[in-house]
């Protein structure tokens, strides 16, 4: 199985806390995520705060608006520093994925660090060079520029 990595950073004016009480929200994944992708949470949650052991569910259309179920687990929290989500079910074979926020001058950098790999050997393979590296590294450019419009930049 070939693993790949995916490596995003960002900078923006909020406080750690305000940023950590955004992105460790289920509820504002879908504002992060580009329309196209189909992205609909379908766990049941009241706005609690994020916990090791919470399961969240999603259903995503990322090819051809064909729905697929995507289920993650989040299995570390440090608030409000890092947490990471894991795949349990859904179209990688693997996924493992890294939050990290730092407080810097004038706001705070949020850093990502994905590993993911897919399913059915070489074909696969030939899948992430066609087509799911390039719809990541959209997924993360559509995040940033979202980010930036909803909080602005340091200047």
């Amino acid at each position: 199985m070939k693993i790949y990595s995916l490596h995003s950073q960002q900078q923006i004016p909020i406080s750690l806390h305000e940023a950590w009480d955004f992105f460790s929200s289920p509820a504002n994944l879908k504002t992060m995520t580009p329309p196209n992708i189909g992205f609909e949470i379908t766990s049941a949650f009241s706005n609690e705060k994020m916990y090791n052991g919470q399961i969240i569910t999603y259903i995503v259309k990322p090819l051809a608006g064909i729905p697929l179920t995507w289920v993650t687990e989040i299995t570390h929290v440090q608030e409000p520093h890092y947490f990471v989500d894991e795949q349990r079910f859904g179209p990688y074979a693997l996924w493992h994925h890294k939050h990290f926020f730092k407080e810097i001058k004038g706001g705070v950098e949020m850093t990502d660090h994905v590993h993911y790999a897919l399913p059915l050997g070489i074909l696969g393979r030939f899948a992430n060079t066609i087509l799911v590296e390039n719809q990541l590294k959209q997924i993360f450019d559509f995040r940033f520029q979202k980010m930036k419009e909803i909080f602005g930049e340091i200047k």
